[in-house]
């Protein structure tokens, strides 16, 4: 998984109003759920980030490992949840998550299909149905993209979740998930129904 590091500053007015002229002045307020935890839970650090300083992160298809700077004390964490404005899209809220070699993490990896597949030669059309799957594993084996191998796939033939897997991971995903399928178009079906006479 590769890295990107992003500047923070730690955030001392949390109010609404706060919040606001953060978000005026380009800010996204953010926050890191660390490794030390309390009664509550894990610890919470609010700070924020500059809308080109998340950028890169979140407009990509990639996986990304944070190194986290705020205010020159640098944590290793993942991005957990993002909130976007529902009319402007633009960015409201980052969650971050700290994480450490020895504990396992969950992250959503992007599929990647490979290979032609038998049913889209027998003129069928491949469909990626979940484009993300959940996974458990140490941050460090976490692949960028989950690779899946198409080409014994047939016509009218499915690839779930149950039938997947990849060393080092656990996926979360329901079993019976339909991860990819190749769908039969009307001119497959025509060539199955001259071939069936």
């Amino acid at each position: 998984m590769k890295s990107i590091e992003i500047k923070g500053t730690v955030r001392t007015d949390l109010g609404k109003k706060g919040t606001r002229e953060l978000r005026k002045s380009n800010g996204v307020p953010c926050v890191l759920y660390g490794v030390k935890k309390d009664e509550n839970g894990p610890v919470a650090t609010h700070f924020s980030v500059t809308v080109d300083g998340l950028r890169k992160l979140v407009y990509t298809p990639n996986i990304y490992l944070v190194n986290l700077d705020i205010d020159g004390t640098v944590v290793t964490a993942i991005m957990k949840d993002i909130q976007f404005h529902p009319v402007t899209d633009a960015i409201l809220h980052v969650d971050f998550l700290q994480v450490e070699e020895n504990k396992p993490i969950v992250m959503e990896v992007p599929v990647q299909l490979e290979g032609l597949a038998e049913g889209v030669r027998a003129g069928g059309k491949l469909a990626l149905q979940i484009r993300k799957l959940k996974v458990k594993a140490l941050y460090n084996a976490i692949p960028e993209r989950l690779v899946i191998d198409v080409t014994p796939l047939g016509l009218g033939k499915t690839i779930k979740v149950g039938e997947l897997s990849y060393e080092g991971l656990e996926l979360i995903n329901a079993k019976e998930a339909v991860v990819c399928a190749v769908k039969l178009t009307r001119a497959a079906r025509g060539a199955q129904a001259a071939a069936g006479k």
